[in-house]
């Protein structure tokens, strides 16, 4: 008969799964309970939950999600990204070149699966936030020029139109 604090550890596990745009599972020994304090102070800040997890809750809380977890090893430690993955991922990455620990094992974002090596990359890529005014911009630049190009059109037929009257004028006067 299962036990019901595992059955609800697993329905938590299941929960933030769910909640989240991104789960980032790391390997934690080595950590210090200041360490892992302090790593957690600093993922809520970008709206992320650090759990140290049972990697068999939480294969079976990820099997009933949808998720292929594989055979996890070792000690895991999952950080739920309940927003944007990019700055959750920056933060572990960052602490573990300050620290050489925790190690990325990999994770999801949006539901698929990731490696350790795409979670490095996920930590190299700029905040959402960024990447949306860097498209703005782009999209912004040609119309800008579109814009720019028709005064000029529009200021060149004033002055056109401008030297006829004048020149009407003088042909009037004369």
């Amino acid at each position: 008969m299962p036990n019901p604090r595992k059955e609800k550890l697993v329905a938590n596990i299941a929960d933030a799964l769910k909640r989240s745009k991104a789960v980032l599972l790391t390997d934690y020994r080595g950590l210090t309970v200041a360490q892992i304090s302090d790593l957690r102070r600093r993922l809520r800040e970008v709206n992320a939950e650090y759990h140290v997890v049972k990697n068999t809750l939480f294969a079976r809380a990820a099997k009933e999600v949808g998720y292929d977890v594989g055979t996890l090893e070792g000690p895991t430690a999952a950080a739920f990204a309940m927003n944007d993955p990019v700055g959750p991922a920056k933060v572990l990455m960052e602490y573990m070149q300050e620290n050489k620990i925790p190690v990325p094992k990999g994770g999801f974002v949006e539901g698929r699966p990731i490696t350790a090596e795409q979670f490095e990359a996920l930590s190299k890529i700029p905040p959402r936030e960024v990447l949306v005014a860097q498209m703005l911009a782009g999209l912004q630049s040609p119309l800008t020029g579109l814009v720019g190009s028709l005064q000029g059109i529009i200021s060149n037929l004033v002055y056109t139109l401008q030297a006829l009257v004048d020149k009407k004028a003088e042909a009037a006067k004369a």
